[in-house]
């Protein structure tokens, strides 16, 4: 407890490095945008998770997923989906699909892959299932929510009954309420992590790094009240993707009807969406790194990133 402690307060008082944001706005839809890498090469849109920021995918100067892709040649776009308003309290998940992601997706061109992360790859198998892309690519994605462990479904489950009713009367539902959601997830973790901290100076490159993830995962954004409640109720508690019930303009979305080539990557130590959530098909590759560590980790420009590299080159003419 005192080691966690100590890193906790050393956190809240590190040094903050400047807010990094490369790429040029590409498209705009309301409060979304695309933000482009690259001035060439095949258009691949990378989609976040509605619950943190997109800008995990473009951490820093040194350490930035989206430009060390562009340096291959490819043009990758980042979806940014901005801050909700009280207002759009009765847009869900889909509805974000159908309201922001495929008007974005129109605007790459026919030849655009899409590439979702976490919750961002089933809002993108959900969008490929009313306009299919030329390609697309699940990063530690959940489908089938059976696949997290019980008690933490249940968990869950008591979390949303709890938080209904403000986030009702908000119209939103704030991030600091999702945080419980992942700290239930991984509590463990979520001790030792401040724990390790302790012994790390802050200020170091190595302790820049780790506040830098650390804020961007406790900044999100908060969701829209629709949102939250078919993220927890509908999908978490419900499974309403992994028992076929889950629909998007009135069709079932079934990725194992997709007739584009489906890159499906998955960790075998991920915690925050483990294995066993994800679909099974498409072509299916196993990283031995954690849900964040393998988009910024240090073994992220080895493993994830020329994966997906390598598995975008082989489409560059098709």
């Amino acid at each position: 407890m005192r080691d966690a402690l100590t890193g906790l307060k050393a956190y809240q008082g590190a040094p903050r490095p400047p807010r990094h944001q490369a790429g040029r706005i590409s498209a705009a839809v309301g409060r979304a945008s695309l933000r482009c890498f690259g001035d060439s090469g095949r258009p691949v849109i990378f989609v976040p998770s509605l619950i943190n920021g997109s800008e995990v995918l473009d951490l820093s100067a040194d350490n930035s997923m989206m430009a060390w892709l562009a340096a291959q040649g490819l043009r990758p776009h980042l979806l940014d989906w901005g801050c909700p308003d009280p207002a759009e309290r009765d847009l869900t998940v889909i509805g974000h699909v159908e309201r922001y992601l495929l008007p974005l997706l129109e605007t790459a061109g026919p030849d655009a892959v899409l590439a979702g992360y976490c919750l961002g790859g089933t809002m993108a198998i959900a969008a490929s299932a009313v306009r299919p892309p030329a390609g697309l690519i699940l990063i530690a994605t959940p489908w089938d929510f059976a696949g997290f462990p019980s008690q933490a479904r249940e968990g869950l489950h008591h979390l949303w009954d709890a938080a209904a009713q403000p986030a009702d009367a908000l119209g939103l539902l704030p991030a600091e309420t999702l945080q419980q959601a992942f700290w239930q997830l991984d509590p463990v973790r979520t001790i030792r992590k401040f724990e390790e901290f302790a012994a790390k100076d802050p200020a170091s490159p190595e302790g820049q790094k780790y506040v830098t993830v650390e804020d961007w995962a406790n900044g999100g954004a908060p969701l829209t009240f629709a949102a939250g409640r078919e993220l927890l109720e509908g999908l978490f508690v419900g499974n309403a993707s992994g028992e076929g019930r889950w629909r998007i303009d009135g069709r079932k979305i079934d990725p194992a009807t997709f007739r584009m080539p489906v890159l499906n990557i998955v960790s075998t130590i991920d915690r925050i969406t483990p294995a066993a959530t994800a679909w099974t098909g498409g072509d299916h590759r196993a990283l031995d790194q954690g849900h964040v560590g393998m988009v910024v980790g240090s073994r992220a420009r080895t493993s994830l990133w020329p994966t997906l590299s390598d598995w975008l080159s082989r489409r560059r003419d098709s």
